[in-house]
C-alpha cells in the first residue's frame, strides 16, 4: 500500500471497523496519557480540533482543558487555517462539516505550546498522512510556530511507513 489514497481507504475500512464505545475508550487513554506528559503540563495554550465521527474523540477533552488552559481550535477560511479561543457558546458548523469558532480572539501560531494533531495515518515515528489538503502542513510552517506537536489516532491508523514529502510536517510525539 503506497498510494496516498490506497492508505486513506484502508483507514476509512479500519476506524469503521471501530464501535462508538471502543472509540470513546481509545480516547480516553489518548488524552489521558498526554494530560500526565511534562508538555501539557508546561503548555499555557493548547491547540485542539474539533473532532469528526472517523477522529479521536475530542468534544470532552475540550471542554474539560478549556477550565484549565487556554484551548484554541481550527477554523477554515479558504486555503487557509488559523486558531481561534474555543467559546461553546460562539461553535457553528464550518468548512467540511466541523465544528468550528467563531469568535475573534485569533491566538497567533507563536502563541501555541502544544498542538494536537490529527491525521488519517500516523508512523510511530511521527510522519503523518492527512486528509490531503495540507492545511496542518502549512499552519505549522508559519514563523513563530515552535509549538510541541502531538499526534493522535486510533492504534488501527498505525503504519510501519508512509510516504513522505520534504513539505510534510512530522509529529514529535504520537500517542495511540
Amino acid at each position: 500500500m503506497t498510494e496516498k489514497s490506497d492508505i486513506r481507504k484502508e483507514v476509512r475500512r479500519r476506524i469503521s471497523s471501530l464501535s462508538p464505545r471502543q472509540r470513546l475508550e481509545a480516547a480516553n487513554i489518548v488524552f489521558d496519557r498526554i494530560e500526565r506528559s511534562e508538555a501539557f503540563a508546561r503548555a499555557t495554550c493548547v491547540a485542539l480540533y474539533a473532532s469528526l465521527p472517523d477522529e479521536v474523540p475530542t468534544h470532552e477533552t475540550i471542554q474539560r482543558w478549556a477550565a484549565a488552559k487556554r484551548v484554541v481550535l481550527p477554523r477554515v477560511e479558504g486555503d487557509t487555517m488559523r486558531f481561534f479561543d474555543y467559546d461553546p457558546a460562539t461553535m457553528r458548523r464550518g468548512s467540511f462539516g466541523i465544528d468550528e469558532p467563531e469568535a475573534e480572539g485569533e491566538c497567533t501560531p507563536d502563541a501555541i505550546d502544544l498542538i494536537i494533531i490529527p491525521a488519517r495515518a500516523f508512523t510511530p515515528e511521527g510522519v503523518r498522512l492527512g486528509r490531503g489538503k495540507g492545511y496542518y502542513d502549512r499552519y505549522m510552517s508559519q514563523p513563530g510556530f515552535a509549538a510541541y506537536k502531538v499526534g493522535v489516532a486510533f492504534g488501527c491508523q498505525i503504519f510501519d511507513s508512509l510516504p513522505f514529502e520534504d513539505h510534510d510536517i512530522k509529529a514529535d510525539e504520537v500517542v495511540y
